[in-house]
C-alpha cells in the first residue's frame, strides 16, 4: 500500500486540484468535490500489477477525460 500524490484538473471548471490517493490492491472507485466549484468528480484508481503502474482515471457526470 502506498500514497500517490496527483494534481489534476477540475472537468467542470479546470481548476487544478491536488488529490492524495491510497493505493491498494483492489480497484478504488468514488467520487471527490471540487474545492473550486464543488461538483462532483467521479475518480476510478486500478492498480495495474503485470505493468507496475497505477491507472487514475477522473471524468464527470459519465463522459472519460483522462
Amino acid at each position: 500500500m502506498s500514497l500517490l500524490q496527483k494534481t489534476i484538473e477540475c472537468p467542470f471548471c479546470g481548476h487544478p486540484m491536488h488529490l492524495s490517493v491510497e493505493v491498494t490492491d483492489e480497484d478504488q472507485d468514488y467520487t471527490e468535490d471540487c474545492s473550486n466549484c464543488c461538483n462532483p468528480i467521479h475518480i476510478r484508481v486500478h492498480k495495474d500489477e503485470l505493468h507496475h503502474s497505477v491507472q487514475l482515471f477522473i471524468d464527470a457526470d459519465d463522459e472519460q477525460y483522462y
